[in-house]
């Protein structure tokens, strides 16, 4: 029986149900708490993309990353660390914040058009309650005299709030107001235009390009789809539309610091490229620099690496040039020496190819290991230190391979006449033999740049919306929002204001207006002692505060 009796008792739990979750999730999806987390988690994601290489901007540090670092490399790349913005894990977090924001800012647009429309609350019953809360004599008199004057008061009062920015209403023995609705406004633009901002960084990847080159001293850049190291169009773009224009670099400088001590020695301080821009037939020139992009024809190069590029001549058995030229060196991004690594490539070798991987020093000098290092980052003791291969680059067979780096599988390391492999060190100008006869010359150095070149016709939006972004958050986090009501009632008059979030300064607005509506003496209202004979406590003025 007692069993029975427990049963009976129960408490059944109801079952949501696949419906009554998805209502759950789509509920915790859209609200403000949830779009504020997965805004913080989309600024961490991208975190990544600053601080490892990435094949939009630079497809050779990527290669050069993956070759120095093996299976870590390859990991990263499994993951898309190196496509952090197109990748599937950061699309999946951009698009559930514009879920979450759509979700989130059309319901609560809705409520504040209403309540910008609706009437300020009525005088709740004990106003002593508020945070801010003044009360005082107004008038004395007859009964007939003081209710004329409770009514004068009150409109006293609701002038004054109206002055003040308040929507007021006026009720029999009360002013209801309140203000900062621009506080909510300001929130709601704020997250609209994030969303917009969104939504025109999307729209711009559709309808833009972006494409890198690589531009040597002296290089001239024509706007064609072959000229592009690479070339990312969006997918309704058409490369047939590209503007029409020529870059050319006529020189690069760029200064570090050689005075600062500790971790300062050796900064860069400055970056300046020298080019000349010819679009419809006009050609100007122009300086680019670091976050100061150059536009022509309607598109933006933005300057975003720059190296050494050793101009090494390689001659063959019988004396003849088969190479000639700057080779573009990668300096490693975590050596403020500028350390460089690259190639040269001998394709048309007679009898077989050739190909020299090495290292570029723009300051050499000797550690305390007696290795070789670069101490700084400018050209001050230039020198090249190479091993060569002898055999077949693959270049033939048509797979595509990296400018930078060579496939030494099926090729022969040169050896010097004891059979040790052959190591060419060589300082500016010097020249070295080959094993068959030839020779390599190191002839100068030139510098290169690499250059973002893109095309995104929403850039106008794009600021539009940044500025809109600002504005919001400036006003959703400046703008009180306040409540104030007046009441009186036979010559006793109250004065409360109640803040709707944080606001330190509620309790003052309540003293302020209620010093000006009693109309008191010009002594300090917030010293205890006051300056009147009578004392702040007494007289047709005086005031108090309660609760």
């Amino acid at each position: 029986m007692a069993k029975k009796t427990a049963d009976k008792n129960a408490v059944t739990q109801p079952q949501l149900g696949f419906i009554g979750m998805c209502r759950w999730a789509w509920r915790q999806l859209t609200t403000m708490r949830v779009a504020l987390i997965l805004l913080l988690v989309l600024a961490l994601a991208a975190i990544p993309g600053s601080l490892l290489p990435q094949r939009i901007q630079d497809p050779g540090r990527v290669n050069t990353f993956l070759e120095s670092n093996g299976a870590w490399g390859q990991f990263l790349d499994t993951i898309q660390m190196f496509d952090v913005y197109s990748s599937i894990w950061f699309s999946a977090i951009y698009l559930l914040l514009m879920i979450s924001l759509i979700g989130c800012v059309i319901p609560r647009s809705a409520q504040h058009w209403k309540a910008m429309r609706s009437a300020p609350p009525k005088s709740p019953r004990r106003l002593g309650r508020m945070p801010g809360y003044e009360t005082f004599t107004s008038a004395t008199g007859s009964a007939e005299s003081r209710e004329s004057a409770d009514q004068d008061f009150l409109d006293t009062a609701q002038a004054r709030l109206k002055k003040l920015g308040y929507r007021t209403v006026r009720h029999d023995d009360h002013v209801a107001a309140e203000r900062g609705y621009l506080r909510e406004t300001g929130n709601l633009v704020f997250h609209i235009a994030l969303l917009v901002a969104t939504l025109t960084m999307a729209i711009g990847s559709l309808f833009g390009y972006q494409g890198q080159r690589i531009l040597v001293e002296g290089d001239t850049f024509t706007n064609s789809l072959v000229a592009y190291d690479s070339f990312e169009p969006g997918s309704y773009y058409d490369a047939d539309n590209l503007p029409d224009f020529r870059l050319k670099l006529d020189s690069f400088e760029s200064t570090f610091d050689d005075q600062a001590p500790g971790s300062q020695f050796g900064q860069p301080r400055t970056f300046d490229a020298e080019v000349t821009a010819t679009a419809d037939g006009k050609s100007e020139k122009h300086t680019l620099r670091v976050n100061e992009p150059v536009r022509v024809g309607g598109t933006g190069v933005y300057l975003t690496g720059n190296g050494y590029a050793p101009e090494v001549t390689v001659k063959d058995a019988k004396g003849q040039v088969v190479q000639s030229g700057p080779q573009v060196f990668i300096p490693d991004g975590g050596d403020p020496g500028y350390t460089s690594e690259g190639v040269v490539k001998v394709p048309d070798s007679a009898g077989t190819q050739m190909g020299f991987v090495g290292v570029f020093l723009p300051t050499a000098t000797q550690n305390e290991n007696g290795e070789l290092v670069s101490s700084f980052a400018e050209l001050r003791n230039p020198y090249l230190v190479m091993s060569g291969y002898t055999g077949d680059l693959g270049l033939d067979d048509g797979t595509p391979q990296s400018v930078y780096t060579i496939d030494a599988e099926n090729m022969t390391e040169m050896t010097d006449a004891s059979g040790n492999p052959l190591l060419i060190q060589l300082a500016e100008g010097e020249t070295q033999k080959l094993p068959d006869g030839g020779s390599v010359t190191f002839d100068g150095v030139k510098r290169y740049i690499a250059v973002d070149i893109s095309q995104d016709p929403t850039q106008g939006l794009m600021l539009v919306s940044a500025i809109a972004v600002l504005l919001g958050l400036g006003l959703s986090l400046f703008i009180p929002r306040r409540r104030m009501w007046v009441r009186i009632k036979d010559g006793q008059a109250e004065v409360a204001a109640l803040a709707r979030g944080e606001d330190q300064m509620v309790e003052r607005a309540a003293k302020d207006l209620a010093k000006d509506l009693a109309d008191e003496p010009d002594d300090d209202p917030y010293d205890p002692e006051g300056d009147s004979d009578e004392g702040p406590d007494s007289g047709p003025g005086a005031r108090s505060r309660q609760g």
